[in-house]
């Protein structure tokens, strides 16, 4: 194991703009694998066909880079501080997406780590991941010690709670590994699962076709009409997370000015929104994770909660 190139590592993720980072041992998960498996056997992906299609990469890493052996595993503050209240308008708006896209950010990070360890480590091989890349995030967090799965399914840290962003490179070298993080820190809380409206939780499982995000994000046809109250969500929900006693005492303001809202977020009233066009869209959301639900999905939303 190399320990002094692992720490170097580490600073480096520091530099280049992470909060977490931690290294987990590339091995095979048959256990998550498994439950996977189940979650999608039960339908609960929904209409998310593109979790299925590329399921066994996501429930084994050697099946998406056969040559990995070692896992840095990082995480990215995203916490403003700004709440729903500050938003001048009754339609609600996950904060995640306020800002820029952290596809992007993260991926510029995760790569300038990858040229850096190239120069360190002539021949090396990685491969630079976001959520979008068939890899169980969370999993490999939890291995690499960034923190545990809360009951809400999102990774829960001791030091941000759960606003926090992941990412991963692969790598075909062996590296020093932290210890797994073992302990689950919920307890007996269950504020995520009793917040929310819909009744989208089970612990530590999530039911696609009753959360808020997956409606105003995921799902690209007509609502069905006993989903169509979002409870004034236009894009994703925050609740579980909002309720979160780890979130409500232990979150930090990044201070990452790409996660802070654009001046129309908290701006605009909802005339603004009800009257936005396709052109608009394009305009506003360049180079936002708002992208992803189109104009024709914001659209929709933004009536069903009018």
């Amino acid at each position: 194991m190399n320990s002094g190139l692992s720490s170097l590592l580490k600073t480096k993720a520091f530099e280049f703009g992470f909060q977490k980072v931690g290294i987990a041992q590339a091995v095979s998960t048959p256990k998550e694998k498994a439950n996977l498996e189940t979650w999608l056997s039960q339908g609960c992906h929904s209409t998310m066909e593109w979790i299925e299609k590329r399921k066994d990469e996501r429930g084994n890493i050697f099946e998406y880079f056969p040559d990995a052996k070692s896992i840095i595993s990082v995480g990215m503050n995203y916490f403003t501080d700004y709440k729903q209240e500050d938003l001048q308008s009754n339609y609600k708006f996950s904060n995640y997406a306020w800002g820029d896209d952290y596809h992007n950010i993260l991926k510029s990070g995760l790569s300038k780590l990858l040229d850096w360890l190239k120069n360190e480590v002539p021949g090396v091989k990685g491969v630079v991941c976001v959520d979008i890349s068939p890899v169980m995030d969370k999993i490999w967090a939890q291995r690499a010690c960034l923190g545990w799965q809360g009951k809400h399914t999102n990774l829960i840290t001791r030091d941000y709670g759960s606003w926090i962003f992941l990412g991963e490179l692969i790598l075909d070298i062996e590296l020093n590994y932290d210890e797994p993080f073992v302990a689950d820190l919920c307890g007996s809380c269950t504020a995520c699962i009793d917040a929310c409206p819909t009744n989208a939780l089970g612990e530590y499982e999530i039911y696609a076709h009753k959360c808020i995000s997956y409606l105003t994000i995921e799902h690209r046809d007509q609502l069905p009409d006993d989903r169509s109250k979002l409870y004034h969500w236009i894009y994703g929900c925050d609740i579980c997370q909002e309720v979160c006693p780890w979130n409500q005492k232990f979150s930090q303001i990044t201070d990452r000015k790409h996660f802070y809202p654009r001046k129309e977020i908290i701006a605009w009233k909802d005339e603004n929104w009800q009257t936005l066009d396709e052109k608009g869209f394009r305009k506003l959301f360049k180079g936002s994770a708002v992208k992803r639900t189109k104009f024709s999905g914001l659209s929709r939303n933004i009536n069903l909660n009018t």
